[in-house]
């Protein structure tokens, strides 16, 4: 063959690997994110649920879909955990109440 064929076979390399690989590390703000969205379906506290939901929209706007790895959480279950704890500590606004106007459980 030409010397100056690609497919020549003395031009050949050995594959050899980077040192380190540059990985992104996990995302600490979506991981916080559903941390703080489970203490608040645990805590009921429905001040709380605002900032997660907020946070969560936030690491649901940065994310990076071409750099995540697969076992990482993605953005949208932390999306949907504060969305899910705040109508779950909003809902008890809107029970029916006896007279006394704690929430009645059972008749």
């Amino acid at each position: 063959m030409s010397t100056d064929s690609p497919r020549d076979t003395t031009r050949e390399t050995k594959l050899s690997l980077p040192k380190t690989w540059y990985a992104e590390s996990a995302d600490a703000i979506g991981s916080m994110g559903m941390f703080l969205a489970g203490l608040v379906l645990v805590s009921r506290n429905r001040y709380l649920a605002w900032p997660v939901a907020l946070l969560a929209l936030s690491s649901f706007m940065n994310q990076h879909p071409l750099r995540t790895k697969e076992s990482g959480s993605t953005p949208w279950t932390a999306l949907m955990t504060a969305m899910f704890a705040l109508i779950v500590s909003h809902a008890a606004m809107f029970t029916f109440t006896d007279t006394t106007g704690a929430i009645k459980f059972s008749s």
